[in-house]
C-alpha cells in the first residue's frame, strides 16, 4: 500500500505540534469539552488555537469596517463559522483519542497509522483553520483597500427558491444549490447549527443508510400486513416542517418479513440498495400502496421541491465473477424475472423460437421452455445469448421506474423526480449492471446521479489511476458524464443528490487541495449540475460524530465509518472551500447558464448496443472525448433517440466511432440524419454489425447530407482534425493558445458573446503544470481582458496555475 500521503499527512501534523502544549483532559463527553474551552479560555487551548482566534478576532474587526463600507462579507461569515466550528472539533478530537482512533481503523488504508493519526489531528485541523484565516485575511484586505472588487454573494432562498424547467430559481436568478447527503443523522431539521448558509439547508427525507431504513424515509415498512400504513413511521415523514425546500427518498433498501413469508422469492434478484426482487407483483403492490399514499400526503409541500430521489444507486449486476457476489446479488432470479424474459424474447423474436435457437445455438421447444443460468459466464460476452440478457436487464430496471413514476403522478402529476445513477453505469466499460443511463435520463423529471472525481490516486491495490500522468485530478469522469446527461436530457434540471468529488470509498486525502475543491465544484456546475449533496457530513453540532458513528460499528460492515476518517468531516479548509466556490458560482450564475446553454457542434455517436457486445467501448470513446475536449467547444453525444426526438440544427457533426455493434433503428437514425442534410464522419470499423454480430449488407449513403468515411489508419488525431475542420464557423471567436510545458493541452474554455458585444470567458486548468495563455480574437483585433472576480484588468498574456479558474470579459477594441 502507498503510504505516502499518509506519512505526509502524519509528518506535517506533528510538526505543527512541535512545542505546543497539549490539553490533557481525559476522554469526557462532547459537551464537557465544550464547557472546559469556554470556561478556561486560552491560556488552557494549543499554541495553535490561540493563534487562530487572535486571527479571528482581526477578522472579525476588518469585517466590522467592511460593512461600514457597504462591502459583503457573506464569505467571510462563512469563513469565521467553519473555522470556528472546526477550533471546537479539534478540541473534541483531542479530549477523545479513542474515538478518532477507532475512526482511522475503519479504514484499511489509515488503520496501521490509526494512532499516529489520531494524536496529529487536532492540531492538523487547527493549523488549517490558522491557513484559511490567513487567506480570508488578505482577500478582505484587499478588498478595503481597494485593489479588488468582489462581486456580493447571491444567497440560496431556502425556503422560496422554486424548480424552473432547467435551472432553479431564487430571487429572480439562476441558484444552485449545494448541502450535504447523509447529513448529521438525528439532529432535527430545524437545527441551525446543521442547516444554514454555510452548510447548506435543503431538508432531507430517507437518507439514513444505516442500520434502520427509518429516518424520515419513505421505504417498505410504511405499510403493516393488514393493509394499513405505521402511522409512527409515517410522521417521520408528514412532521417535516414545510419551511425549506427539499427532496425526498424512496429507500428500498429492506423489505417487512410478512411480505416475505407471503412471497418466499422475493429477495432473489435482489442488490445491494434495492432490497427485493423488482419483477414480484407483491412488491409492487405495497410500493404502489406506499407511492400512493406518500404522494397524496407530501403534495404541494416545499420538501419536495427538489423531487422524489426514486433509488439510490440502484444496479443488477448479473454476471460471474462481479464484486457485487460478495453481497449476494443477483446471484439468481425469480420465477417473476425469468417469465418476464422469455415474454421478452417472445416479443423480440416475433414469436419465432426456431430464429432464437439459431442465434443462442439451443433447442427450446418454446419460449416458455426458454432457460438461462444467471449469474452469466462473461465468457459469454459478444454473443447472442449475453446481448439478449443485458438488454432485458436494462428494459426491466426501467419499467420497474416507469411503474414507480407513474404511481406517484397518479396522485401527485407535478411531482418531480430522479434517480441516483451511479456514473459508472455509463463511464466503465461494464454494461451488464441493467441500467440504461439514456433510458433513465429520459423518464425522470430531473437528471439524477451522484458523480465523482478523484482528488488524488486511487487508495485501492490494483487499482488505475491512470489519468494522473496528464492531469491533477480526473476530470474526464466528470465532464463527460455530464456532457452525456446533458446531451439527453438539455431541458432538466441536473441533480447529483450524492456529489463524491471530496473522497469515496476509492480515494481520500486529508490535506486535499483546496484548489481542486474550487475547480472540480465549478467544472460540474459549468457542465450542467444545478444542485449537489455532497458526501457526507457527520459532525453533531457539539463535534462528535453523529450517532450511527459512535460505539461498535456493528452492523452492514464498517464501510460508513471508514467514510469518516480522511474526510471533510476532519478537513476545515475543504468544507468551507465547497461552500465558497458556491457562492461564487451563484454570484455569477447567469453567467454560468449563459455558458451551459450553448451549441454543441461536434456530437460523439453513442450506442448501447456496441456498449454491450464489447469490452472497451467506453475506454475508447474516452479518448476521442479528451482529445476533442481542450478545443473551447461544447462536446456532446448523440444517440437513435436524441437524433429521432431532438431539433437535428442543434449540431453541424456527428461522430461515429468505434461502434461496430449498431441495431438496425440505430443505423436508420443515421442514414435519416444524413439524408436530410446532416454531416457524419465514421471510421472503418463501425456500422459493420447487427445486435448480434451478423454482418450488415446496408452501406450509408450521403443524400442531402456529408458523409466522411475515415481510412483505416485514421488516428485520434486525425479524427479531431477532420472533426474540426467541419465547424470551423462554429469555433468561438476568442482563441487561446496554450504552454504548459507539454505535448498536450491541460486548459479548457467556453466562452459566448454577449448582449453588449463582449465576450464572456471561462478557463480551467487541469494540468498539473502553470499554463502560459495567450488570449486573442479570432479577426485578430486588440482585446481589453477583465478577471470578474476580482475587478482588476490582465494582460491578453498570462498565467493559469495548475487547477486554477478563471471568468473574464474581453472587449475588442
Amino acid at each position: 500500500m502507498n503510504r505516502t500521503l499518509i506519512g505526509v499527512a502524519i509528518a506535517s501534523a506533528l510538526l505543527l505540534t512541535t512545542g505546543c502544549s497539549k490539553k490533557q483532559n481525559a476522554q469526557v463527553s462532547a459537551p464537557q469539552v465544550t464547557v472546559a474551552v469556554a470556561e478556561t479560555g486560552y491560556s488552557a487551548a494549543s499554541a495553535l488555537e490561540q493563534e487562530a482566534r487572535a486571527q479571528l478576532k482581526t477578522l472579525l474587526s476588518m469585517m466590522e469596517q467592511a460593512r461600514a463600507k457597504n462591502i459583503d462579507v457573506t464569505r467571510e461569515e462563512t469563513l469565521v463559522w467553519f473555522s470556528q466550528e472546526f477550533l471546537k472539533f479539534a478540541n473534541w478530537d483531542e479530549a477523545n483519542p479513542k474515538a478518532i482512533e477507532q475512526a482511522f481503523g475503519y479504514e484499511r488504508y489509515y488503520a496501521d497509522d490509526k494512532v499516529e493519526l489520531a494524536a496529529a489531528l487536532p492540531d492538523f485541523e487547527r493549523q488549517k483553520v490558522i491557513d484559511i484565516l490567513t487567506k480570508g485575511i488578505d482577500v478582505l484586505g484587499q478588498e478595503l483597500r481597494g485593489e479588488i472588487k468582489r462581486r456580493p454573494v447571491n444567497k440560496v432562498d431556502w425556503q422560496g427558491t422554486k424548480a424552473s424547467d432547467n435551472m432553479f430559481i431564487s430571487n429572480g436568478k439562476p441558484i444552485f444549490l449545494y448541502d450535504y447527503f447523509s447529513k448529521s443523522v438525528g439532529q432535527p431539521l430545524t437545527n441551525t447549527d446543521v442547516y444554514n448558509d454555510h452548510l447548506g439547508a435543503l431538508y432531507h427525507g430517507g437518507e439514513n443508510l444505516y442500520p434502520t431504513d427509518h429516518d424520515r424515509a419513505i421505504n417498505s415498512f410504511l405499510l403493516k400486513e393488514d393493509g394499513t400504513f405505521d402511522q409512527e413511521l409515517m410522521k417521520e415523514l408528514t412532521d417535516i416542517p414545510d419551511t425549506n425546500i427539499g427532496f425526498l427518498y424512496y429507500w428500498i433498501m429492506g423489505i417487512p418479513e410478512w411480505v416475505e413469508k407471503q412471497e418466499p422469492e422475493v429477495r432473489k434478484g435482489r442488490s445491494l440498495f434495492t432490497g427485493f426482487d423488482i419483477d414480484n407483483p407483491l412488491v409492487r403492490d405495497v410500493w404502489g400502496k406506499i407511492i400512493h399514499e406518500t404522494g397524496r400526503l407530501t403534495k404541494g409541500k416545499k420538501v419536495t421541491e427538489l423531487g422524489f430521489v426514486l433509488a439510490n444507486e440502484p444496479h443488477w449486476y448479473a454476471e460471474k465473477g462481479h464484486w457485487t457476489a460478495n453481497f449476494e446479488e443477483m446471484t439468481s432470479i425469480s420465477s417473476y424475472t425469468l417469465n418476464k424474459f422469455r415474454d421478452w424474447l417472445d416479443n423480440k423474436y416475433a414469436s419465432d423460437i426456431a430464429a432464437l435457437n439459431s442465434n443462442w445455438g439451443t433447442s427450446f421447444t418454446s419460449f416458455e421452455t426458454v432457460a438461462i443460468e444467471i449469474p452469466i459466464d462473461p465468457a459469454l460476452q459478444g454473443q447472442p445469448i449475453w446481448y439478449d440478457w443485458s438488454r432485458y436487464n436494462m428494459d426491466r430496471s426501467t419499467d420497474w421506474f416507469t411503474f414507480v413514476q407513474n404511481e406517484l403522478h397518479s396522485v401527485n402529476p407535478d411531482a418531480h423526480t430522479s434517480i441516483k445513477v451511479m456514473p459508472r453505469m455509463f463511464m466503465y466499460d461494464s454494461r451488464s449492471g441493467g441500467i440504461d443511463t439514456e433510458a433513465l435520463a429520459e423518464l425522470t423529471t430531473m437528471v439524477g446521479h451522484d458523480a465523482k472525481a478523484f482528488g488524488s490516486e486511487n487508495i485501492r491495490p490494483g487499482k488505475s489511476s491512470e489519468w494522473i500522468e496528464k492531469y491533477a485530478y480526473s476530470w474526464g469522469m466528470v465532464a463527460m458524464f455530464h456532457d452525456f446527461m446533458e446531451s439527453v436530457a438539455p431541458d432538466k434540471i441536473n441533480f447529483n443528490s450524492e456529489s463524491h468529488f471530496l473522497s469515496s470509498g476509492q480515494w481520500r486525502d486529508l490535506d486535499t487541495r483546496t484548489s481542486y475543491v474550487r475547480s472540480v465544484y465549478w467544472l460540474a456546475t459549468l457542465l450542467g449540475m444545478d444542485a449537489n449533496t455532497g458526501w457526507f457530513w457527520a459532525r453533531d453540532p457539539d463535534g462528535s460524530p453523529e450517532d450511527r458513528l459512535e460505539g461498535d460499528l456493528d452492523f452492514f460492515d464498517p464501510g460508513l465509518g471508514g467514510a469518516y476518517a480522511g474526510s471533510n468531516n476532519m478537513q476545515p479548509h475543504v468544507t468551507n472551500e465547497v461552500t465558497q466556490v458556491m457562492f461564487d458560482l451563484n454570484s455569477f450564475s447567469e453567467e454560468i447558464i449563459a455558458l451551459r446553454e450553448q451549441m454543441r457542434p461536434i456530437r460523439l455517436f453513442y450506442s448501447e448496443t456496441t456498449a454491450i457486445n464489447t469490452d472497451d467501448y467506453m475506454t475508447k470513446g474516452s479518448k476521442l472525448y479528451e482529445e476533442l475536449f481542450f478545443e473551447g467547444l461544447p462536446l456532446g453525444f448523440v444517440t437513435k433517440n436524441i437524433i429521432e426526438k431532438q431539433d437535428n440544427s442543434d449540431w453541424e457533426t456527428v461522430v461515429v466511432y468505434n461502434n461496430p455493434n449498431v441495431t438496425d433503428a440505430e443505423f436508420d437514425a443515421l442514414q435519416s440524419y444524413l439524408g436530410a442534410g446532416g454531416t457524419v464522419i465514421v471510421d472503418s470499423k463501425s456500422l459493420l454489425l447487427n445486435e448480434y454480430g451478423q454482418k450488415r449488407t446496408k452501406k450509408l449513403k450521403a443524400g442531402k447530407g456529408k458523409l466522411i468515411t475515415l481510412e483505416p489508419s485514421a488516428d485520434l488525431a486525425k479524427i479531431k482534425q477532420v472533426a474540426l475542420a467541419q465547424v470551423t464557423e462554429q469555433m468561438p471567436d476568442v482563441v487561446i493558445a496554450e504552454d504548459n510545458g507539454e505535448a498536450y493541452k491541460t486548459t479548457t474554455w467556453r466562452t459566448i458573446k454577449q448582449s453588449d458585444g463582449t465576450y464572456l470567458v471561462n478557463i480551467l486548468n487541469v494540468g498539473h503544470n502553470t499554463a502560459k495563455l495567450d488570449l486573442t480574437l479570432r479577426n485578430g483585433k486588440p482585446v481589453t481582458v477583465t478577471d470578474l472576480m476580482t475587478g482588476n484588468s490582465l494582460d491578453s498574456t498570462f498565467e493559469l496555475a495548475s487547477e486554477g479558474v478563471l471568468l473574464l470579459e474581453v472587449k475588442s477594441h
